[in-house]
């Protein structure tokens, strides 16, 4: 039987792992308060504090990120060192974990002595505060976004992610590699670690430790990336269709028509699910890269079971008259 292990949430992240994990592709920088780099992202999202430093905390967003653009900065010079420091000393005195100053300004003498006093970590980036904040969104929604681990081997075949499923030693792996050769590439092979992005979608990737590993029965750990070149390997990708392989049993009933569309539910959401029975001979690869093709279509709006049905429901009704 496979085994998916809970939903995984986080309810907070510390500065500290939100800037070693993006600090390149978000072009930050530490400029001061290193001792507060504990301090705790509670929300996976940012706030721009604007009418917070005119003194206004009514809906203020402590718990996320702060973002200081070229207005917040303008406006902070324009007040005097005193009322500079009493304003700063208002937003941290509301727990919030850092500030990340946009378009590469340097933080105000004032806000640098309050970030070594109250150990409150400054950041500095290089980008356009939007930029950066939709940039910034987008990593800290996958960061608090939902998780779970499936045990399975998850391809993308022709654009569309396929999530394979099925008992252990049932030939995952062997179809994944035939997949492979036929020019499709592998995510993640026998453990599958997935996310729910945005409520809307399901990310699925590998483990860092054996990305691009594959498992073959009898001949031990191969690397598919060396022997099938870079192409045959993405870091992850949507989640489109599950496929679960069955052994076949005599009283197995199979989908004949394809009329009726399964779901397999993963963080509550509905993904289209096709069972496949594992028979001697029978092409399993070529079954799953069919069954990919046939979801693709459906997702362009064509049905090929509904309109081969209405066809048939049409030439009876010609019939019958």
């Amino acid at each position: 039987m496979q085994y998916t292990k809970p939903i995984k949430k986080i309810d907070g992240l510390t500065v500290r792992q939100f800037f070693d994990s993006h600090a390149d592709h978000l072009k930050m920088e530490l400029c001061c308060g290193e001792r507060g780099m504990r301090r705790v992202i509670r929300e996976g999202s940012v706030n721009r504090p604007s009418l917070a430093l005119t003194g206004f905390f009514k809906y203020f967003a402590n718990k996320r990120l702060q973002v200081l653009g070229a207005a917040e900065m303008t406006y902070l010079r324009s007040l005097s060192n005193e009322i500079q420091t009493e304003r700063l000393n208002a937003l941290i005195d509301r727990s919030v974990p850092c500030f990340v100053i946009a378009r590469h300004y340097n933080p105000l003498p004032t806000m640098r002595r309050i970030a070594d006093a109250r150990s409150i970590p400054i950041i500095r980036t290089s980008m356009i505060t939007m930029n950066y904040i939709n940039a910034a969104t987008l990593a800290l929604d996958s960061e608090f976004a939902p998780s779970t681990t499936e045990h399975g081997t998850m391809m993308d075949i022709k654009g569309i992610g396929v999530l394979i499923r099925g008992d252990s030693g049932i030939g995952k792996s062997e179809c994944a590699l035939a997949l492979i050769e036929r020019g499709h590439s592998i995510v993640a092979d026998d453990l599958t670690s997935i996310k729910l992005i945005d409520e809307r979608e399901l990310l699925a990737s590998s483990l860092e430790l054996n990305r691009g590993h594959m498992e073959c029965r009898g001949i031990g750990i191969i690397n598919v990336g060396e022997m099938f070149g870079v192409r045959s390997v993405r870091l992850d990708k949507r989640i489109d269709l599950v496929i679960s392989l069955k052994n076949v049993t005599p009283d197995a009933e199979e989908d004949r028509t394809g009329l009726e569309q399964n779901y397999y539910q993963i963080l509550g959401m509905d993904v289209p699910h096709v069972e496949l029975y594992v028979r001697p001979g029978r092409d399993m690869a070529r079954l799953i890269e069919v069954a990919s093709m046939v979801q693709a279509l459906k997702r362009l709006g064509h049905d090929p079971a509904k309109e081969f049905n209405d066809r048939l429901i049409a030439v009876m009704a010609k019939q019958s008259k």
